[in-house]
């Protein structure tokens, strides 16, 4: 039966999530070499037109049609064929297919945006173009399938994915740290400066991403409900948390605290969270948000110098590290006071939800890394992956797109 309050509900949140991709252009544009601002942009809103289209035309069937031994949804639904005004009861039984469709979208268009962190500055805009079409087709749209798809496989194992972890952020933070390793390091990485150019850009875009996020968790509800509430409330002490164990942690570790490390923190608290959203309580979501701020600055600012890769922005080590630490807490901290649909975690006497997390984690981890390189490798054999060394002196925004961000005299 529809239900208009859930509709207008999601359709809001619909529209939070939107906001995101374009939050995350600010936040990634801001911390680029001005060269390179408006190239960074470009990754966002050309995902935006992008996925809008792929997941009308063939990513909502994929991920949601009809089940095919568990592992790809059917092409029943190629261009929306059959997804009407109508509630489908297998998804959204009070809210319209259209609508159900249209939530979903935005999850399709910001995940792939999130990959671009770790190629910026450096990957040539046709090569992206085709890996972005060929990531979403292969890697996110058969993983949705798996984890919130009626006979999905993962579903069906018992995995707890409230709105994200293993489809979006997993999946993302993994492809992030392939496609960063097989394209290689910046010109003068570690010799020049690679310092952010507008921290106050990032900031702005780390705002609208907190912002976007309370739709993103509170609307995986699906409806206007109490349910929605406590996502919301972990999604925004989570990030909290986040922000002031990264303040934190820089000051023991640097000395000082940073805005642009504190906006990361609550970013990472963000992430950590999406997957038990609306399967812990608040108390549990501060020490998943508070750990996550910890170990994704960790994995920022030590690991990546001692593996010696170049994740540009830092989205593995935000999305990967943090959505696989939040999918892992899920199997810890959920309890079916909160969400009876979900199930009690380890520290609720079922050890075994750990474990169901822990190889859902595993499973994504390694298809994301085999399917990205494999993905990457068939692109470079048709057009190169990465610009020229002059192309790349030069800026990406004047010699790929023929414009600049700032005017001299500015």
């Amino acid at each position: 039966m529809m239900d208009t309050g859930d509709t207008s509900f999601i359709l809001i949140s619909a529209a939070m999530v939107f906001l995101m991709t374009p939050g995350l252009a600010l936040f990634y544009g801001g911390m680029v070499r001005k060269k390179n601002v408006l190239s960074t942009l470009m990754h966002s809103w050309i995902v935006i037109g992008i996925m809008s289209l792929q997941w009308i035309l063939v990513g909502f069937s994929l991920a949601f049609g009809t089940d095919h031994y568990g592992l790809i949804g059917g092409l029943d639904w190629l261009g929306l064929n059959g997804v009407g005004m109508e509630p489908n009861p297998d998804y959204s039984a009070t809210i319209p297919a259209i609508v159900f469709m249209a939530f979903q979208m935005m999850f399709a268009i910001l995940t792939p945006a999130l990959i671009s962190g770790s190629v910026a500055e450096r990957m040539r805009f046709p090569a992206f173009l085709a890996f972005m079409i060929l990531w979403a087709t292969f890697v996110y749209d058969p993983l949705a399938h798996w984890v919130w798809g009626v006979g999905g496989f993962l579903r069906n194992l018992g995995a707890l994915d409230f709105a994200g972890g293993n489809v979006v952020h997993i999946s993302s933070g993994y492809s992030a740290l392939i496609a960063a390793i097989v394209l290689g390091k910046r010109k003068g990485l570690g010799k020049e400066s690679m310092a952010p150019h507008h921290v106050p850009m990032t900031v702005l875009g780390a705002g609208i991403l907190w912002f976007g996020w309370f739709g993103f968790n509170a609307g995986s509800a699906l409806g206007a409900n109490g349910l929605a509430g406590i996502a919301l409330v972990n999604t925004n002490t989570a990030a909290a948390a986040g922000a002031v164990a990264w303040a934190i942690v820089e000051r023991l570790h640097r000395g000082k605290s940073t805005i642009l490390g504190t906006a990361s923190g609550a970013i990472a608290g963000l992430v950590a969270i999406t997957p038990g959203a609306g399967f812990v309580t608040p108390l549990s979501s501060i020490v998943i948000g508070f750990i996550g701020g910890m170990i994704c600055y960790l994995a920022i600012s030590v690991m990546k110098a001692k593996f010696g890769y170049d994740d540009a922005l830092d989205a593995f080590g935000c999305h990967g590290i943090g959505g696989t630490w939040g999918a892992l807490a899920t199997g810890v901290f959920a309890t079916t006071s909160i969400n009876s649909a979900g199930a009690d975690g380890l520290f609720y006497g079922n050890a075994s939800l750990l474990g169901i997390q822990a190889l859902s984690v595993l499973i994504t981890v390694v298809f994301t890394v085999l399917a990205t390189f494999i993905i990457l490798k068939t692109i470079s054999l048709v057009t190169k992956l990465r610009v020229s060394e002059e192309q790349e002196s030069n800026g990406l925004d004047l010699s790929l797109h023929g414009e600049t961000a700032y005017s001299e005299f500015v």
